[in-house]
């Protein structure tokens, strides 16, 4: 595991509501709905689960690229983000992860084709798990991921913001 020394936050306004960034020296690693009043017992609670023994400090100037970068995703001026990141998860969500970094700006796939993609056509609810756990949503685009049907179903910050953020990238039309 990496040695993480110091983990920086910060917040961001949104469409989807206040956002709390969290930041190592490696890479994004952490998106909290919510401002950091909200988030950051939850934060404290995410870095202690993943042995993560660095400090935790505030800093605008650390995390300014990615809220820079989200910025311009939210403004439509951003297709994909080009950040470092430090994923933390197991083996297997770390997989899928890295699989729905490629599922295209505006397009979506469902829970089944993620899983045939990375050669478990059976996994489907593991699939489903691996995206609830995503530390990294909007960057890890989770988001894109739908029922088989089409249906818009679960999203770690509610299926309201899942909404949003698809509409923002025209994969849906949208709900007024």
């Amino acid at each position: 595991m990496e040695k993480r020394s110091t983990v920086f936050y910060n917040e961001m306004d949104s469409p989807l509501g206040p956002l709390t960034i969290v930041c190592s020296e490696l890479g994004v690693c952490l998106i909290e709905f919510g401002s950091i009043d909200q988030t950051l017992t939850t934060i404290k609670v995410w870095m202690k689960k993943h042995f993560i023994k660095g400090q935790l400090m505030f800093s605008e100037e650390k995390v300014q690229p990615i809220i820079n970068q989200l910025t311009q995703y939210f403004e439509g001026e951003r297709l994909e983000f080009d950040l470092q990141i430090d994923l933390i998860g197991t083996r297997f969500q770390c997989l899928v992860w890295e699989t729905l970094k490629k599922i295209n700006y505006g397009e979506t796939k469902s829970y089944k084709e993620i899983a045939k993609e990375i050669g478990a056509p059976k996994a489907v609810r593991a699939i489903g798990g691996a995206n609830n756990k995503n530390p990294i949503p909007i960057i890890i685009p989770c988001h894109r991921v739908i029922g088989s049907n089409g249906a818009l179903v679960g999203y770690g910050g509610g299926v309201d913001k899942k909404v949003i953020l698809l509409e923002i990238e025209g994969a849906i039309k949208k709900i007024s």
